[in-house]
């Protein structure tokens, strides 16, 4: 009932939005002579900050049509490669003139956690130059009709053993945050099937492998509450007329909710900001405010199965960890993973997953050679910094690079001595 009262909100306030955007439109028309003042910079600018507050805001585009390759322009174009019901596989297709074969191919597994995979916009970004890159685009759940059937934890992992098989061996895998979890499970099961097609490095990014370590404000959530209690008050069904309509989910917006309550003094600054910005006219600033608000504030739902058994295996049992979590009924077993190198990314000033708590991974998989392990930790940056902005840049990402192309080196060698 709560989804439809807050659909029933928006379509109320559309009027609303209406009056304020024709309003703004009025008080900045060059031809007003108003528009040149003060006061009406004022009035715009209050029309705008309230059509952005009630505003749904849509999925992005991730608007990556050039990089630079050797100082020169190369078009990029987005092509769907592989597709399910709930996630398209995107290769971004660069047009070069000729191959580079030194270039690692990169699985960016992003973080199915409430937005959409354009949040890894300047992570693809910034492997573009150096590497083929291939990114999850999940589906928003309230997109997804009922008849498609059910996607939970398990489906997750099959869908990511599926891609990797799809885009077949030496493939660097990474997954960013939430889906840590589920990559090490998906390696850790092809690894005990000895699939040909086990990726050749995995990099875990700011994951919650092991919640128990330095537990942060949304572990400690999960940690008390049951899971019932998240059932009964975050469960809810998708409204009509969505596509998904009677599909229950973990609607986006209570996900949204609760990652602003964290820092809302933050987000209100931000607004404020951003209102005398206009009010100034400081078009940059109030620009790059617009471009990140419209990118946070676009969420999406997860069905409420995945959600649940995430809760559960994660945050509450701890199951990864302790050994005791399984994949359609068998064990898994991150032990096995003896020839995949392992990778893993924490930043120290992290609220959302805890240091300590990907490095985790190391402890787990036992199998693996310490020279194929490495750990980095990046100083002064929070949970967002470890794969996006200017140290991602300049310091996480050429150290990811630097060891994908060691560890293909190495498994390359390795394949033609076996044919030798």
């Amino acid at each position: 009932m709560f989804y439809h009262l807050y659909e029933l909100n928006h379509a109320a306030v559309q009027p609303w939005r209406a009056v304020a955007d024709a309003t703004k439109l009025f008080y900045q028309n060059p031809l007003n002579p108003v528009s040149h003042t003060r006061f009406g910079r004022t009035v715009a600018a209050w029309a705008e900050v309230f059509e952005r507050t009630t505003r749904r805001y849509g999925k992005p585009s991730f608007e990556l049509h050039e990089t630079t390759i050797d100082a020169k322009p190369v078009p990029v174009v987005e092509n769907v490669v592989w597709s399910k019901p709930f996630c398209n596989l995107i290769h971004f297709q660069r047009d070069l003139a000729r191959p580079r074969p030194s270039d690692p191919r990169v699985l960016l597994v992003a973080p199915m956690s409430g937005h959409y995979a354009t949040l890894l916009r300047g992570t693809v970004e910034r492997f573009l130059p150096e590497a083929e890159v291939y990114i999850t685009d999940w589906v928003d759940a309230r997109n997804v009709p009922v008849s498609e059937g059910h996607f939970d934890l398990d489906d997750y992992i099959d869908y990511l053993i599926e891609m990797l098989n799809f885009l077949g061996p030496d493939v660097h895998i990474v997954g960013v945050c939430q889906p840590s979890v589920p990559v090490l499970a998906a390696v850790s099961v092809m690894e005990q099937h000895n699939s040909p097609n086990a990726p050749t490095t995995m990099t875990l990014m700011g994951g919650p492998i092991d919640t128990r370590i330095n537990p942060t404000a949304v572990n400690e959530l999960a940690e008390e509450k049951d899971l019932d209690w998240f059932r009964d008050n975050v469960i809810m069904h998708v409204p009509f007329p969505n596509p998904g309509f009677g599909r229950p989910v973990y609607p986006g917006f209570l996900q949204l909710t609760g990652f602003m309550s964290m820092n809302m003094d933050r987000h209100m600054i931000a607004q404020k900001d951003f209102f005398m910005h206009l009010v100034r006219d400081d078009g940059d600033s109030a620009e790059k405010h617009r471009e990140f608000y419209d990118e946070y504030l676009a969420v999406m739902d997860l069905t409420a199965e995945f959600y649940l058994q995430t809760v559960e295996t994660v945050f509450i049992e701890h199951s990864l960890p302790k050994g005791t979590m399984t994949h359609r009924g068998e064990p898994v077993d991150p032990g096995a993973i003896s020839r995949v190198a392992l990778f893993t990314v924490e930043g120290e000033n992290d609220d959302i997953t805890g240091r300590g708590q990907t490095r985790a991974a190391h402890a787990l998989c036992t199998g693996i050679a310490d020279n194929m392990k490495v750990h980095y930790e990046q100083p002064r940056v929070g949970h967002y910094g470890v794969f996006n902005g200017s140290r991602f840049r300049t310091e996480v990402a050429p150290r990811m690079l630097n060891f994908m192309r060691a560890q293909s080196r190495v498994t390359s060698r390795s394949r033609i001595r076996a044919v030798a």
